[in-house]
């Protein structure tokens, strides 16, 4: 069996809530095992025999498209990636644990090409700075949310790819949970 770790987009934000025990129900209707849901921001732990990434997430869009009659973008990773995202130090510690910074780590399916980083650099500032390693896109902004020009869209528009953010503190936690075998 593989285990995995299904981060999926706009779940429980503005009218589209998800009851958690709807999610796992969802994913164990899929024949996966072990399905299990960490906070209510759709993060999903389950295992299964299939080991192909990429058609387990179109598997899953076409199933909670059926059941929630909306799109949910879905990003796996296994949780020997998530421990490397977890222990991966994209800015010095001083600016992470500085007064008032958030570090936010980005999900996409595939490491963005050189032009979509381009775009996405021009978004730094002294407030708001932004790294790319791999498939994660890692966000330090140095004010709440709402107070800065960055959000989510604009990152998605400057890499021209879907993708869905969590705190830096959740990925700790979901490693500290599931760590890799």
């Amino acid at each position: 069996m593989t285990r995995w770790i299904a981060f999926l987009r706009a779940i429980n934000v503005g009218k589209r809530i998800v009851k958690m025990d709807a999610l796992r129900e969802t994913f164990e209707s899929l024949g996966f095992n072990d399905v299990a849901t960490f906070i209510a921001s759709g993060n999903v732990f389950f295992e299964t025999t299939a080991r192909d990434s990429g058609r387990l997430e179109q598997r899953i869009e076409r199933n909670l498209k059926e059941s929630l009659g909306y799109t949910v973008d879905t990003f796996l990773r296994s949780p020997a990636e998530i421990d490397a995202v977890a222990k991966y130090e994209p800015f010095p510690a001083a600016d992470i644990d500085a007064d008032g910074a958030r570090l936010y780590v980005g999900f996409v399916r595939a490491a963005p090409a050189a032009a979509s980083v381009r775009r996405l650099n021009e978004l730094r500032s002294d407030i708001d700075d932004l790294h790319v390693h791999g498939r994660e896109v890692w966000w330090l902004s140095r004010v709440p949310m709402s107070k800065t020009p960055v959000s989510g869209a604009s990152i998605e528009k400057a890499l021209g790819a879907a993708m869905t953010m969590r705190n830096i503190t959740t990925i700790r936690r979901l490693a500290a949970k599931h760590p890799p075998d």
